[in-house]
């Protein structure tokens, strides 16, 4: 938060960074992961007009993730997951603000595909969100 939009300058290689810390799980507690969801938080509301150009990477990586954590069966405690699936609707939310509604059409076709009533939850919270 303290580079504002000079975080613009930084994104390939944070992105790079974010997308990484994404798909690896770190243990119980998910130190790093809910971190890296705060930064792009962050990066999202500071560089929101370079955001649409990121978007099927991003989008990508935190239905991903989402995905895990849903299907996790390791020691994560529930309020833990629960903490990483908030802050990937969250971010998904910035994304579909900044990229005027993309995100929306395009988790249609996830939503009516997915079985899955935590993700569908997800979903249906960025969805709802306008």
């Amino acid at each position: 938060s303290r580079l504002g939009i000079q975080i613009a300058r930084h994104l390939k290689r944070l992105e790079r960074v974010i997308l990484g810390y994404l798909e690896v799980y770190d243990g119980p507690e998910e130190g790093a992961r809910l971190g890296i969801l705060e930064t792009l938080q962050c990066t999202i509301e500071h560089a929101w007009p370079r955001m649409p150009c990121r978007l099927p990477v991003l989008l990508q990586a935190l239905l991903k993730m989402i995905w895990d954590v849903h299907t996790d069966q390791g020691s994560t405690p529930e309020p833990v997951k629960a903490a990483l699936l908030q802050g990937a609707t969250e971010c998904l939310i910035l994304l579909d603000r900044c990229s005027e509604g993309q995100v929306k059409v395009l988790l249609e076709g996830v939503y009516s595909s997915c079985e899955e009533n935590r993700v569908r939850e997800c979903i249906r919270k960025v969805q709802g969100n306008t």
